[in-house]
């Protein structure tokens, strides 16, 4: 692999159907791209892939599963936890060695460009990418998701995408492209069924709100259990055994116990806290398959490999 590596991660809205998913996955095989991570999400309905490569590379790779997710998943028929507004929801670009954040800028403005001329979906530039103050935020280009947004950008200007429409896709929406840095996704689990607990908790401590900087929140209820997603968006900031703290203490608070956590995607080796708690909460995580670096030393398969 060439020594300049860019990390992809786009998220799907699909998470239930496995033979869709694979077939996106597969879609995306390109030379010079490797294959490091994908989950899916049944409650969520949502499935989230990690590529990295070459620059070039992950750039045509991305477009194609934007194009085959476009083929397989119908938002209109579409329906999970997670907000959405996208077959293929979200394309981030990482910068991982030899490349900096504003070349994944470029790259991100080039695939969103190809995803519109190629397959008719328009596109939204969000994070270091965004093409307006207004839509560096993922949250504000996502307010009421698929379905409102598809009749708000008929009737104002400013929520029309970027590049085409103004009008969505009819079936595969939107979708958002950008580039960030690298961040963790850090899911916890409560002994509860009371979602009113966990949101009040998200609310807390999220950055919008005035809680943790750089911490996204939402509290959903998922296979009977109460589920706090974050995504920690500079962990060097905002260490997650800081954010794990906060965490147990609110639970304290509103009287729920932590059951367990989770990592989905992978985690970059400066974010692991070696024998901190909230790595031993962790449920199968293996160092070798869920950190990032060792992950881009021996990659998966592609589906359909032989």
């Amino acid at each position: 692999m060439s020594t300049t590596i860019v990390e992809c991660v786009p998220n799907f809205s699909e998470g239930r159907d496995a033979r869709r998913v694979q077939a996106i996955i597969a879609a995306m095989r390109v030379d010079g791209v490797r294959l490091l991570d994908w989950s899916m999400d049944p409650d969520h309905n949502r499935s989230v892939v990690t590529l990295a490569g070459d620059p070039h590379a992950v750039v045509e790779a991305a477009v194609r599963g934007a194009g085959k997710a476009a083929q397989l998943i119908d938002l209109t028929r579409q329906e999970g936890l997670h907000p959405r507004i996208g077959a293929a929801d979200v394309i981030p670009f990482v910068p991982i060695s030899g490349i900096k954040l504003e070349q994944c800028v470029l790259l991100a403005r080039q695939a969103g460009a190809e995803i519109w001329q190629r397959f008719g979906i328009p596109v939204y530039f969000y994070e270091a990418a965004a093409a307006r103050p207004d839509r560096a935020s993922l949250e504000d280009i996502r307010r009421g998701q698929f379905e409102e947004l598809r009749e708000a950008v008929r009737k104002d200007g400013a929520r029309r995408p970027d590049l085409g429409g103004p009008g969505l896709h009819p079936t595969a929406g939107a979708c958002a492209v950008g580039a960030r840095r690298a961040l963790v996704s850090y899911n916890l689990y409560f002994d509860s069924s009371d979602v009113s607990v966990v949101r009040a908790m998200a609310k807390e401590i999220r950055a919008s709100s005035g809680g943790l900087k750089t911490v996204k929140a939402l509290g959903v209820l998922t296979q009977g259990r109460i589920q706090l997603a974050l995504n920690i968006s500079d962990f060097a900031a905002t260490p997650l055994s800081r954010v794990y703290s906060t965490v147990s203490h609110l639970a304290t608070r509103h009287r729920v116990t932590l059951a367990e956590s989770e990592i989905v995607g992978l985690l970059p080796e400066a974010a692991c806290e070696r024998e901190s708690e909230w790595m031993r909460q962790l449920v199968g995580f293996d160092p070798e398959t869920k950190v990032l670096e060792r992950r881009l030393a021996a990659p998966l398969d592609w589906p359909g490999a032989d």
